[in-house]
């Protein structure tokens, strides 16, 4: 009796028990076979709190059944049985639940036995507005935060800008052109973040109407500490899940996050400089944007990140500009937008222009601001005051080196004059990455044409792509000796303090010297190089035998990675004379020795390789009385920073010197 007892318990239980799911759905997902429902989900949704009606497309499948369960589960595992109230052949309609709060969930569709995950979403609840819309409005919408609607916001398609009225109302005459709504975050606000994301914009609905009026809001956190705030400016990071590139970053964001454990109580944001990935690995090793938001967000967590792209986080299979940044709008942000923290203004912009793709790996781009985005950027700036400091982030520099004519335009000249008579009123810092080296414009320079422009070209995260670090492990440095790292800004109110800083090592690490009579190069140092190898290919490696033949000059080296001229170098001899040191272009030995002579020391070697040793402007040179004279050099910037180093000569050059020290 008490096994027939148990059996028909246990038959109750499995029949029965998944008709009391509704609030626990914990049920195993199930492989899909023929149920083969796909949504296209957006990040967000917005849904009136007094209709609760949320529309979902469908990506190319089947449409939803009536029999279909749609369930929403909350990040504290409770979960949430939607009534489906329309069902359509590209698109449905659910009703949310009243005891469902603004916040992210995951969605999944039940059938019979089988549960599929469709993703994650942000459910914005939001109240009825009640207004009437202007004629032509196709975007519109609140802005707002616990306190209510917030005043003077400024929202932008990338085309059209507007601001918000005293109820914090938008209407915004759309074309749609972009596919989304974003707002220029105002100062002492801040957004919502999906982990390293901030929500600052959202998408259209119906992009293909852009007649249909479409409602988007966005909430607003009030926040303190922006009078005094970090930010961080993120170089090159080229994740391609090749060269030990991911265990290379854990580096990198181990030591980010030690840094920022030191300020507890500080507001801190970063800004990467593009090239996050790299798009000739997108598909050959699967790993591409989704993959880099994956690794980012599982190993740096408390910080919103804004984004800039850059030519390596386009589709290369492409064959227009708009669609080779689409992947980059669909999972991280407009190519170009704005923002304000405290008393800056930032603005991002996209100075890749992928006109010319042909959808093969020629990837043929070429550096310049379209003429949208300075027309959008006039508009932009129309709602900043001119004593507003501007930061302007871009992904390739503004300005170029040359060992011949000190700096130069790397943009092409006619929208470089617009950008610059957009900004002329302005004092404008640019940050931008591309080339993996330091160095720094200040409006002293002829370039800037007498404007009041800065910038900081800031080295890789990647240093040289990870090939230092991946052939000479614990060297990780760039083609111009800059050690891989990141800028570090200490703004306070409209006053700037800048520091970059070397990964794994502390901010007191800002040049190192060389002892010029110990270091040397030649072609005994790659004996594998094939003796019929290129004349060209030679040549290039011989730049480096004749930059420093073995010698008994007495001369020191000393890069100074982040040298602009307003730092001082002050060096003396160990009976207190003092030395007088010459700025040079040169080439940084250690990089020579951890990168290009193993590369060169191939035998396969058939072309120039990659990633090899440049010349670059921030070293100096002085000349010592003999070999043993002890020297005292010290590096001053303009914030009051001093680094010094006793060096003690001769001073030995061998890789594992540098990695010491």
């Amino acid at each position: 009796m008490r096994t027939t007892t148990q059996f028909l318990l246990w038959l109750v239980i499995a029949i029965f028990f998944p008709l009391f799911a509704c609030n626990n759905e914990n049920s195993p997902e199930i492989s899909a076979d023929e149920f083969n429902v796909s949504i296209d989900l957006p990040k967000q949704a917005t849904v009136t709190k007094s209709e609760r009606i949320c529309t979902f497309s469908l990506t190319e499948g089947q449409s939803l059944k009536e029999s279909d369960t749609f369930i929403l589960e909350s990040d504290n595992g409770i979960s949430y049985i939607c009534p489906l109230v329309k069902i359509e052949a590209n698109n449905f309609s659910v009703k949310i639940p009243k005891d469902c709060e603004s916040g992210y969930y995951n969605i999944s569709i039940k059938r019979n036995n089988r549960k599929k995950s469709e993703g994650r979403i942000y459910i914005n609840l939001i109240d009825k507005l009640d207004f009437t819309l202007d004629k032509g409005t196709t975007a519109y919408g609140i802005v707002s935060s616990e306190e209510g609607g917030i005043k003077g916001v400024v929202v932008s398609d990338g085309e059209e800008t507007t601001t918000t009225n005293e109820q914090g109302i938008y209407q915004l005459k759309s074309k749609k052109k972009n596919g989304y709504v974003f707002i220029s975050i105002p100062a002492n606000y801040e957004v919502a973040s999906d982990g390293i994301l901030p929500l600052f914009y959202k998408s259209f609905k119906d992009k293909s109407n852009a007649d249909t009026a479409e409602r988007i809001d966005f909430s607003l956190n009030k926040v303190s500490g922006q009078d005094d705030y970090k930010v961080f400016f993120l170089g090159d990071m080229h994740l391609a899940n090749r060269t030990n590139d991911n265990n290379q970053f854990k580096d990198f964001t181990d030591d980010f996050n030690s840094y920022r454990n030191r300020f507890p109580n500080k507001k801190m944001y970063a800004i990467t400089l593009g090239d996050m990935t790299w798009d000739l690995y997108w598909y050959n090793n699967k790993y591409s944007i989704p993959e880099y938001l994956n690794t980012m967000n599982s190993q740096v967590k408390g910080i919103q990140i804004f984004h800039t792209i850059g030519n390596h986080d386009f589709d290369y299979k492409a064959t227009s500009d708009f669609e080779a940044g689409s992947k980059f709008r669909t999972n991280i942000a407009p190519l170009y937008y704005s923002f304000n923290i405290g008393k800056v203004h930032y603005v991002v912009m996209d100075d890749i222009d992928c006109s010319k793709y042909d959808g093969t790996t020629s990837r043929a781009y070429e550096v310049r601001i379209s003429t949208e985005q300075l027309n959008w950027l006039a508009k932009d700036l129309s709602y900043v005051d001119k004593e507003t400091p501007l930061i302007v982030v871009m992904h390739a520099p503004v300005f170029a080196t040359s060992e011949k004519e000190g700096f130069t335009l790397d943009h092409d000249e006619l929208n470089t004059a617009q950008l610059f008579s957009i900004l002329k009123d302005y004092k404008v810092h640019f940050v931008s990455g591309h080339t993996h080296r330091n160095y720094n414009v200040l409006p002293q320079h002829a370039v800037t044409g007498g404007h009041e422009f800065y910038e900081h070209n800031t080295a890789a995260i990647c240093a040289s792509w990870w090939w230092s670090g991946y052939l000479t492990p614990g060297v990780h440095i760039s083609l111009d000796g800059a050690p891989g790292g990141y800028g570090i800004w200490d703004i306070a109110g409209k006053d700037f303090k800048c520091i970059y800083k070397t990964t794994g090592r502390n901010e007191d690490y800002q040049f190192r010297t060389y002892d010029l009579n110990n270091v040397h190069f030649s072609m005994a140092d790659v004996p594998s190089m094939p003796t019929n190898v290129p004349d060209a290919v030679k040549e290039k490696y011989m730049q480096y035998v004749n930059a420093y033949p073995a010698n008994s000059n007495n001369e020191i080296l000393i890069n100074i990675w982040n040298w602009n001229p307003r730092w001082t170098l002050t060096i003396t001899d160990e009976k207190g004379n003092n030395l007088t040191p010459k700025e040079v272009w040169a080439y940084d030995p250690l990089h020579i020795a951890a990168l290009s002579v193993k590369r060169f020391n191939s035998a396969n070697l058939k072309s120039t390789p990659a990633f090899i040793t440049e010349k670059a402007p921030h070293f100096f040179k002085v000349k010592a009385k003999d070999a043993d004279t002890d020297l005292t050099i010290t590096v001053k910037d303009e914030f009051g920073h001093t680094w010094t180093e006793n060096m003690q000569r001769p001073k030995a050059f061998s890789i594992d010197t540098y990695k010491a020290n």
